[in-house]
């Protein structure tokens, strides 16, 4: 007789489980842009969702406490000119967010810990280099202020946030429309994914390609890839037949793959979220109304299916909490924001313990917010961890720390791409246009003294605007203190 062995794994019973009605977010209109991004990202203070918005592109930011039904004059983030397609928190400073629009620029927000009473206009930084939309942004894991930016011109631009100034641009590497990127955990190389049906490793650095597969799947609509455990690259995308494919791929053999899985025939695009922690890849597919969990392992078929959450309604995205954000009280191992149309619903991953005691093997010291290197470091080729912190007592979110700019003249190093205005509101000089045509002759002697009034009464109005400013910001955390952030 024969008998089959069931595979050991601490994580073979993780279940997912809706939040209650009263703790989702409702009433908030999603934005509705055909770009297979997220809409969604969350850290332990804030979701932010892109929304539908007139006139330019916004999103909003929620402290997570502040559940139910959202005020629909509740402040947005606005400031881009045409939709916003990605959004992402950096990863060692919770008040900190980059958006990146189809205007072609990308901008970094300061967002405080109370509810403002006002839309949030002015980036502290705005990043310009794309000639056209900019569809994908993701912070460096371990590198302060390190800022990737990919965009619908082929371009990948990587920024230094606290200068404004562009590191790298990796140009002439990819022949057609980037789908997506994604660093490795130390941040020394990229894996990126394009229409051209090939996923490439890339050391920017060195601006070279140091693995190259074509056509990981067979079929024509795009394909994702992410670094998991041991440099190895997980895909998703479609066979020939028009199925839902997962891949597994050893970067130092990639002709064929440890693992190829076909799944089934939706037609949304997957979105594969990966826990180092567990080693576990979560796949979220738009318009679909389902979660499939799975565990990397070293063992035959190495991608063990562990199960699928389900619910009624199609999600249009999706955020992944970071792991130091989450209750281990409750044995909790992820938790999901799932946008529907009109709300966004939080689902808890948890694993069933009985013990009340903190789960060392669940818990396993995780990346925390401090960076490992300086912008600086990383650029002149150093690598490093990310630094651990532990669990074991709870995470407790970091106070607001500013996001400090010390902005060289971007002006003196490169001309403005055209006439649309870019400045940050780090930038306080007062300029002249040079495109101002001349006066007529003669005239400019007799008109000095009076364009000098006209500078000195500017130079004031803007002193005073600067000073009511202050005065209603004191005002605002006056305001914090008595409502404590929550009204």
């Amino acid at each position: 007789m024969s008998r089959r062995v069931v595979r050991q794994s601490k994580f073979r019973h993780v279940f997912g489980q809706p939040v209650k009605a009263d703790q989702m977010y409702e009433d908030i209109r999603v934005s509705k842009v055909t770009w297979d991004s997220s809409f969604c990202a969350v850290n332990p203070k804030f979701v932010a969702i892109i929304v539908e918005a007139g006139g330019g592109g916004a999103f909003i930011v929620l402290p997570l406490a502040k559940t139910g039904r959202v005020d629909k004059n509740h402040p947005l983030v606005t400031g881009h000119t045409a939709p916003v397609l990605d959004i992402d928190w950096c990863p060692h400073n919770d008040n900190v967010i980059a958006s990146a629009s189809e205007d072609t620029t990308v901008m970094v927000w300061q967002i405080p810990d109370y509810v403002p009473v006002r839309n949030l206009t002015e980036p502290v930084v705005t990043l310009e280099g794309h000639s056209k939309r900019v569809g994908i942004i993701a912070w460096h894991p371990t590198a302060r202020n390190v800022l990737l930016s990919a965009g619908s011109d082929n371009l990948v631009i990587l920024w230094n946030v606290g200068t404004g100034e562009m590191l790298l641009a990796l140009a002439d590497m990819h022949a057609d429309l980037i789908y997506n990127v994604g660093w490795n955990r130390n941040g020394s190389l990229l894996v990126t994914t394009c229409k051209d049906k090939r996923v490439r490793v890339i050391d920017p650095r060195k601006r070279q390609v140091v693995a190259e597969k074509a056509r990981p799947h067979d079929g024509a609509r795009p394909i994702r890839a992410i670094f998991v455990a041991e440099g190895k690259i997980f895909t998703t995308g479609f066979s020939r037949m028009s199925e839902r494919q997962l891949g597994l791929w050893d970067l130092n053999n990639f002709e064929e793959p440890i693992a190829l899985q076909e799944m089934d025939t939706s037609n949304g695009v997957l979105l594969p979220f990966y826990d180092a922690d567990s080693s576990i890849v979560y796949l979220c597919g738009k318009g679909d109304s389902s979660i499939r969990y799975f565990e990397i392992t070293d063992e035959a078929p190495y991608v063990h299916y562990l199960s699928t959450y389900s619910s009624k309604e199609p999600q249009r995205g999706m955020g992944f909490m970071p792991k130091r954000g989450l209750d281990v009280s409750k044995c909790e191992i992820a938790r999901f924001f799932k946008l529907h149309e009109r709300k966004c619903e939080p689902i808890v991953m948890t694993v069933p313990r009985k013990s009340d005691l903190f789960q060392d093997d669940l818990y396993p010291d995780t990346p925390g917010p401090e960076p490992a290197l300086e912008a600086d470091e990383w650029l002149a080729g150093k690598d490093a961890e990310p630094i651990l912190i532990s669990l074991r007592d709870g995470y407790v979110p970091l106070k607001n720390r500013e996001l400090k700019v010390v902005k060289k003249n971007i002006l003196d190093n490169r001309p403005p791409p055209g006439p649309r205005r870019s400045q940050s509101s780090s930038d306080s000089g007062l300029s002249v246009s040079a495109t101002t045509p001349p006066a007529p002759w003669g005239q400019g002697a007799r008109d000095q003294p009076a364009l000098q009034e006209v500078l000195e009464e500017i130079r004031a109005l803007k002193e005073t605007v600067q000073a009511h400013e202050k005065r209603i910001a004191d005002l605002e955390n006056k305001l914090c203190q008595f409502t404590n952030g929550t009204e």
